[in-house]
This record gives C-alpha cells, structure tokens and sequence, in this order.
C-alpha cells in the first residue's frame, strides 16, 4: 500500500496483485465548500427529481400553471423537444410553448389557470379546465396531453370556449364535480359512449336514444340546452326549426377512466366546421351527465401550424 498527499487532495494506490491496480481519489473539501454543492444540489436537482416522481396528471397540470407562473425553465423541462402542437392558434414545438409562456408572463394582466377535472388513460391525460389568458376573458378549455416513453409531453389537443351564463336549467359548464368511480367499467363505459356517438350523435340508429338513458334523467352542462332527454330534444327541434343541423362525421379520440368518458368528434354545425369535445358520466351503463366544448375550426390560411385540429 503506498499513500501519497498532494495539494487539497488525499491519493491512495492499492497495489493487491501484480496485475490488477486500483486508483482511489478523494477531494478534501471545506464545510464552505459543501454548503455550496449541497445548495447547487438543491437547486438544479430538486425540479429533476421532482418531476420524475411527478404523475402524468400532475406534470399536465404544472405545464398548463406555467402560463400563469411565467416558469419557462419547468415548460421546458416538462415538455419534449419534438412536441406536437394542434391548436391551430400556436406554432409547433417545444420552443414556441415556451415561448407562449414568456409571451403572458409579461404581458401587464397576470393569466389565471383553474383546474376543474383532470383524468388520465394510458399515455394520455385529459383536462378540464378555467383560463383567462392576459386578462382577455374566462374560456373554458378541455385539454388533451400525450406523453411519450421518456415521461415527457409530447403532443397536445385542445378546444376553447367562451365561459357562458347558466344554461336553461341554471347550470354552468364546469359545476357538479364528482370523483372519478367505476374504474373496473372504464372499458365498459368507453364502448357505451362509442356506441352512442354511432347511433345518437352520427344519426346511425337515432331510434335507440331512450336506451343509452335512465327515462329522463340527464344532467346537461350544455350552454344552451336543458335538462333531460326531454330538453334535448327540444333544443334539436328548435335548431331544426331554424334550419341548423348539428353534424357528427368523424370520431377522432375517444378517452375514458373510470364513469368519465372525453369523446373528440369533426364535424359542421350551422354548416361551419366544427370540433366537439364531449365529456359524459355514465351511471349503472346510462349516460347520465353531459359537459362540452365547440369550437369553429378557423380557416386553413389562419393557422399557425400543419398539423391539423385533429
């Protein structure tokens, strides 16, 4: 064993055989010197390690408060570089969220996120939500998030809607929350909803609408539509009257945990190209409660990426 010592360091050579040597080095630091690297530590890996113990639910929701916190590092570091963005109002890609996100921090009216319900299915989370960017106005937004293999998010989806007045029967778009239940049925409850949206929505099989409902209970969050089988068929009649036709084409994604069902569908309503977002709770195998977002899809030569609404 020979032991050496040289400036601030502390060198050992183990000789144990003639052909194997092992080399220990060890820095002597100060406790100045610790206190500093235990601070750096803190600083730069506390995000880190944070954000690898962090649910696929919490990582959406800390990236969607980044637009009220103005935090571009945690954006950053949340998102994947290749992100794919289809809100058609943003460009594509890491950098241009981030950029969003420098963009409303200074802006002279702060942004304000509130979070209603927030739900996950494989490698996608779904979200309910409040925003008022820069003080322009309250939307009600649902939100859809992939994530990839890294744990990162790496694509996202979205409607937006002006927040309304209580509708007919003096509910709002976001009230009666619930906790997520069922989730031994979630498979159950996706196909029910699957099935409905081919039958009722796409006008299929328009005569099984009693069947997907308990008589006439129906919780509607609809803007403009009341309770009840009932009240829906009375807003159907009037939009017929006034010669409006609300189209279903395509079923795009179809998202569900437990009795909490998220359907994305492409269609027309009034003739416009129209995206609808679609959230239902399903009670005893019944569609029992209804909250929905419609967005007109701008035209092509507005939009900010290629990468289409859907």
């Amino acid at each position: 064993m020979q032991k050496k010592f040289y400036k601030n360091l502390d060198v050992t050579i183990d000789v144990t055989t003639n052909r194997s040597y092992t080399l220990y080095v060890i820095k002597k630091v100060t406790t100045k010197e610790i206190n500093i690297m235990s601070l750096f530590s803190k600083l730069f890996n506390k995000n880190l390690k944070e954000e690898t113990n962090m649910t696929q639910i919490e990582k959406a929701l800390e990236l969607i408060n980044t637009f009220a916190t103005g935090d571009t590092k945690n954006a950053e570091a949340l998102l994947a570089k290749g992100y794919i963005q289809h809100n058609l109002a943003y460009g594509t890609g890491r950098e241009a969220f981030v950029g969003s996100v420098a963009y409303l921090a200074s802006a002279p009216v702060k942004t304000t996120v509130k979070n209603i319900r927030a739900f996950e299915d494989g490698d996608k989370v779904f979200l309910h939500t409040v925003y008022n960017f820069a003080g322009a106005g309250e939307q009600v937004a649902f939100d859809i998030f992939r994530f990839d293999s890294e744990g990162k998010i790496a694509e996202h989806w979205d409607n937006l809607a002006t927040k309304a007045e209580p509708n007919p029967s003096g509910r709002t778009q976001i009230d009666n929350v619930s906790e997520v239940t069922d989730l031994d049925k979630t498979e159950e409850n996706r196909q029910i909803v699957k099935d409905f949206l081919y039958d009722v929505m796409q006008g299929n099989n328009a005569q099984k609408t009693p069947e997907y409902f308990d008589g006439d209970v129906y919780i509607q969050h609809n803007t403009g539509i009341a309770d009840g089988l009932s009240g829906l068929g009375a807003a159907l009649e009037a939009l017929a009257k006034a010669n409006i036709q609300m189209i279903y084409t395509t079923v795009h994604q179809v998202l569900a945990q437990g009795n909490y069902v998220l359907a994305v569908s492409e269609g027309t309503f009034g003739g416009a190209p129209t995206s609808y977002y679609d959230l239902w709770r399903v009670e005893n195998g019944k569609i029992a409660e209804h909250w929905d977002v419609m967005e007109t899809i701008q035209d092509k030569s507005t939009w900010k990426n290629t990468n289409g609404k859907f």
